[in-house]
């Protein structure tokens, strides 16, 4: 078997910490740290003398730019018309509370109303009612009355034309303290 170790690279010692270090930072060997780095300037195509590295900067770039149009798409699709129909809902907002302020305004006086016309209802119940008991009243009075005249006029049929006076004048006495008595 044939070693893969064959080949060596000689370096300054100020190199050799600076290796050591980033080994130590990366918890790798120092020869693993120099394989990957190796391997990072051969796939990334990158001149380890540009330390600029334009190539990145150029990356970040795109990526920020991409990332700030993204933020501008999603600001013009959602956040401006959010923004303006937020507007619009405020307004009607608005609106809506003087239009229920009015409708509350309308709904006290209505219920003022309602109080008062239930006052003048229970006024006309009461005069329904006391009509009604005069009604009755004058009805039993007219019952009472026509009984006592009825009593008046057989009485004096049957007292005819020759009876006294005194006879006539206790029928009329009668009659007279019938309807007091009323």
């Amino acid at each position: 078997m044939e070693d893969i170790n064959t080949k060596s690279v000689r370096y300054p010692v100020a190199t050799d910490i600076k290796l050591e270090k980033i080994a130590l930072k990366l918890g790798r060997t120092k020869k693993t740290t120099i394989i990957q780095m190796v391997e990072y300037f051969y796939r990334s195509k990158k001149d380890p003398l540009d330390l600029n590295d334009e190539l990145l900067k150029k990356e970040l770039v795109n990526g920020n730019n991409r990332i700030i149009s993204f933020f501008k798409t999603q600001e013009k699709d959602f956040l401006l018309p959010i923004f303006s129909d937020s507007g619009t809902l405020v307004t009607i907002a608005k609106q809506h509370t003087l239009y229920f302020k009015e409708v509350g305004t309308y709904l006290k006086q209505d219920v003022e109303n309602a109080k008062k016309l239930a006052e003048r209802m229970t006024a006309l119940e009461r005069g329904i009612s006391k009509t009604q008991t005069h009604l009755e009243e004058k009805a039993l009075l007219k019952s009472r009355f026509r009984k006592i005249l009825e009593y008046y006029i057989t009485q004096r049929e049957s007292l005819g034309w020759t009876t006294a006076n005194v006879k006539k004048e206790e029928l009329q006495a009668h009659a007279r303290q019938s309807l007091e008595n009323l």
